[in-house]
């Protein structure tokens, strides 16, 4: 059977059991994602390496210790992983990340995930009283259509029902909250941390 067509839960297993190839099929498949992630936070290259390195260090020992038991959800224990050690760095080196104006607002960046739900949650209550605070001052179209989407989960197709405007309206409104929410950010200089 090919590698690609085996599940995560699967490959997890067959490690466990001695296939040293399994492990390297899983880093390969979600190098990407978790790489972006840790990037998105730490804007360093060689940073961003060291903290994928230790993460599937740290993967590697609790497979090894048998001490996986996620049922399967592989990647958001990882990215979990690699959550928790993004905070150490900065806590290593006294400074929390200020998120960057330039790219794309890395916090959203993961909300649209379903597979992240755990680091959704992590990411939502880390920010909450700063974002809550900021998401009043944005105009009420803009805000309904955040709000939904963040703290209720809705799919565009429902805010766009819920609201009764287009799809694509809904998801203007979203850009425009997000580009103002960013502005807000860096006029009070603020800085979104756990």
């Amino acid at each position: 059977m090919k590698h690609e067509l085996i599940t995560d839960a699967v490959l997890v297993s067959n490690y466990i059991k001695g296939d040293e190839q399994a492990l390297s099929v899983l880093i390969t498949r979600h190098k990407q994602k978790i790489y972006s992630f840790i990037y998105s936070k730490v804007y360093d290259r060689d940073i961003t390496e060291d903290i994928f390195q230790d993460t599937f260090i740290k993967v590697i020992g609790t497979l090894k210790l048998g001490k996986y038991n996620e049922e399967g959800k592989f990647l958001p224990w990882v990215m979990r992983i690699a959550h928790n050690l993004v905070i150490d760095h900065f806590r290593k080196s006294n400074r929390m990340p200020k998120f960057d104006n330039t790219g794309e607002f890395s916090i959203f960046s993961v909300l649209s995930d379903s597979a992240l739900d755990a680091e959704k949650g992590m990411i939502k209550e880390q920010i909450e009283s700063d974002l809550r605070r900021l998401i009043q001052e944005l105009p009420e179209d803009q805000k309904d259509v955040l709000v939904m989407r963040m703290y209720s989960d809705m799919s565009f197709k429902e805010i766009s029902e819920k609201t009764g405007v287009s799809i694509n309206t809904a998801l203007g409104r979203m850009r425009y909250a997000l580009i103002n929410l960013r502005k807000l950010i860096d006029e009070k200089n603020i800085v979104l941390t756990n």
